[in-house]
């Protein structure tokens, strides 16, 4: 059994940051990474030693990354650090609630939040999920110059992945931003959760139709009520996770087909 997270603590702050970041995106990095100094404080969840240094690194390689593929429209330093770092940083303390050894990462793009919360939590082995394989290149390439050794690639469709015998019902965690409305995310994610698992998914504001239709979708798939679990940075504005948690097996006939969640939602 995993101890307890520790108190939280900010570390890193006098950190030397990494040589080697592309010249034509260090400089927006080391400003991205300033404002991520200012905003975190002594109430904000456990960071690694070096964790500064590294994420730092990463946002040099997505910003270089983004100047050939479609990974992010956020560029500018201060809202890659809030609307970005800050906000997959949010979701930590879920994390060390869930206690996982194994995650997955749905849709994870650009790697927000899945390498930055690979290189906050080095002792869980994450899977980062996108069905763009050129996306899933970039990824790999970012953990191979970060040196992450905690975390595999799968370039394929959730619907697929959660019928997949080494995904299905195998995670303890999955992970989600901006990936789909609730109902749809729910049968996205809740097939490749053991029972006891949970998803964690990051929202913008949630109306009570949505987390109605959710609810109905979690509970055909095996999961709680979805609930509501605020930020607790105002910084971030109406950003909230959500969190359900998975209570018995999802039938065999879910996840439906490619595209027909999105299609014809459970709820």
């Amino acid at each position: 059994m995993r101890e307890p997270a520790a108190t939280p603590t900010i570390r890193g702050k006098t950190e030397r940051p990494l040589e080697g970041a592309f010249s034509l995106s260090e400089t927006d990095a080391r400003a991205a990474r300033e404002t991520l100094e200012r905003l975190l404080d002594d109430g904000s969840p456990t960071l690694p030693d070096g964790f500064l240094d590294r994420v730092e690194r990463f946002v040099a390689l997505l910003l270089e990354a983004n100047r050939r593929l479609n990974l992010t429209r956020i560029t500018d330093p201060d809202e890659v650090a809030r609307l970005h770092l800050l906000d997959a940083i949010a979701g930590l303390p879920f994390v060390d609630e869930a206690r996982p050894e194994r995650a997955l990462d749905l849709g994870s793009g650009g790697g927000v939040p899945g390498i930055v919360l690979a290189l906050a939590r080095p002792d869980v082995r994450w899977v980062l999920l996108d069905s763009v394989g050129k996306k899933i290149d970039a990824l790999r390439s970012f953990a191979d110059a970060l040196e992450l050794t905690n975390v595999g690639f799968a370039a394929d469709r959730a619907e697929l992945a959660g019928r997949d015998p080494s995904h299905r019902e195998r995670h303890d965690l999955v992970t989600a931003r901006a990936c789909a409305s609730l109902p749809v995310l729910a049968e996205y994610a809740l097939p490749l959760l053991r029972v006891g698992g949970r998803l964690l998914a990051w929202k913008g504001r949630l109306g009570a139709d949505e987390l109605e239709a959710g609810a109905r979708a979690s509970d055909i798939l095996g999961g709680r009520p979805p609930t509501i679990r605020e930020t607790g940075l105002p910084v971030l504005g109406e950003h909230a996770l959500v969190v359900i948690e998975k209570v018995s097996p999802t039938a065999d006939r879910y996840p439906r087909r490619p595209g027909e969640p999105g299609r014809r939602p459970l709820a």
